[in-house]
């Protein structure tokens, strides 16, 4: 049984000088039920964020949500605080949302676009984004500019910044594709966003959690993240950055009585935080739950969880080209924990549902999520397994071993 494989070193062995691996499996009670190798979808959630989020829902059904919320007021707001320290930025620049989509959103649809103003992206965008681009432009006549990628399978740097001209409105990235294994450059298409003195918002939601994002050092206006993912934070949670000054210039395309004071009876005036983005309904628990979240990914230490993903991730590939039949579709100077493939003769929705009946937890990409990606690249359907740093590298030999079984003739 999988459950088996937590228990093949013993209690108290540290495999990572910086990651105790047995004590982030014992408190991630979901390891003993299943190989959880869909962390880029979401992952398994410790035990103190479950903890911080039924603590306070029983403080509701004791209390009343009013009630709950003015009593637990200093934990709430420890979220901006603590979202402030994952992003390196000041904490009036950060939102809670209820996902990293309406948190990219609730910032896109607030810049202004014009006939002829151009949207720089990329191969490997996500597609609620690129929607979003395809609904502005015929709504606004903008036009998108797709760069390609380079010989080593990410965006081209020197491709973006020849595309910029006067017209460029906003330079839109995925950091991290929901597939490939890719980490965009987002730093060095900062140095060119900034350089040309254009906007630049990062979509983060694969890759906050995973590794070290630091905005001031990727430059980016505008970056969204959620908490399900990699930070192993609740569903239904997501963060939005936004640069202190640019708050101040873009107002929301709604606005609610938390967002604004009705200060007059012909006028308002929005606050001058990024709470602006913010409504005055949400889910408190898991605003909380996400803090923790947040707490706990630090306290690990991201260039540890980074160290830690890489080395298993690159085990995982190395591992499946040894499989035959197994092509491995990931690409990019640097690789994340997502790890992509497909099979000569058994298709990848028929993998992935049965490796579930193993125990073990993947899931499937195609062209719903990033439609030019995998069409440049003639990808129907691929599995993706990602890795976290609370996985083992007797669950890779276990995985491998049900795949062998899985495709074999």
């Amino acid at each position: 049984m999988p459950c088996e494989i937590m228990l093949n070193l013993p209690l108290g062995v540290d495999v990572y000088p910086q990651i105790d691996v047995v004590r982030a499996r014992r408190e991630t009670p979901g390891c003993t039920k299943v190989v959880h190798f869909n962390n880029a979808g979401a992952s398994l959630t410790p035990t103190p964020v479950s903890q911080a989020v039924h603590e306070y829902l029983r403080c509701e059904e004791l209390t009343g949500g009013y009630e709950a919320e003015s009593l637990r007021a200093e934990q709430i707001d420890r979220f901006y605080q603590n979202a402030a320290r994952l992003l390196n930025c000041q904490r009036d620049e950060v939102a809670f949302v209820e996902s990293a989509t309406r948190a990219w959103d609730m910032a896109f649809y607030s810049l202004q676009f014009a006939p002829g103003d151009r949207i720089i992206t990329g191969h490997s965008e996500y597609a609620s984004n690129y929607i979003a681009f395809l609904q502005t432009a015929r709504k606004t006549g903008a036009i998108i500019d797709v760069i390609p990628n380079d010989e080593r399978g990410q965006i081209s740097v020197e491709r973006l910044q020849s595309a910029i001209t006067e017209k460029t409105k906003l330079i839109a990235i995925t950091h991290v594709p929901t597939n490939g294994g890719l980490v965009n450059p987002a730093a060095e298409i900062g140095r060119i966003a900034k350089a040309a003195r254009v906007l630049y918002l990062v979509d983060a939601c694969q890759s906050v959690g995973q590794m070290p994002i630091d905005v001031e050092q990727i430059k980016c206006d505008i970056l969204s993240c959620t908490g399900r993912k990699f930070l192993r934070g609740p569903r239904g949670t997501g963060i939005l950055y936004m640069e202190r000054s640019l708050v101040q210039r873009v107002e929301p395309v709604f606005l609610d009585l938390h967002a604004a004071d009705w200060v007059e009876r012909d006028h308002y005036t929005v606050r001058s935080d990024a709470r602006r983005f913010e409504t005055w309904e949400c889910n408190y628990a898991n605003k909380v739950g996400l803090s923790q979240a947040i707490d706990y990914a630090l306290d690990w230490g991201l260039e540890s969880i980074w160290a830690r993903v890489s080395e298993l991730a690159s085990t995982l590939r190395n591992r499946l080209l040894e499989v035959p039949g197994i092509e491995v579709h990931d690409i990019g100077e640097t690789k994340c924990g997502i790890v992509t493939f497909s099979h000569s003769n058994v298709g990848s929705g028929h993998i992935a549902e049965e490796l579930s009946k193993l125990s073990i937890n993947v899931s499937t990409s195609t062209p719903f999520g990033t439609r030019i990606d995998m069409d440049e690249r003639g990808l129907s359907a691929i599995v993706r397994a990602s890795v976290h740093y609370y996985n083992f590298e007797d669950e890779i030999e276990y995985f491998i071993q049900s795949l062998q079984k899985v495709v074999q003739p």
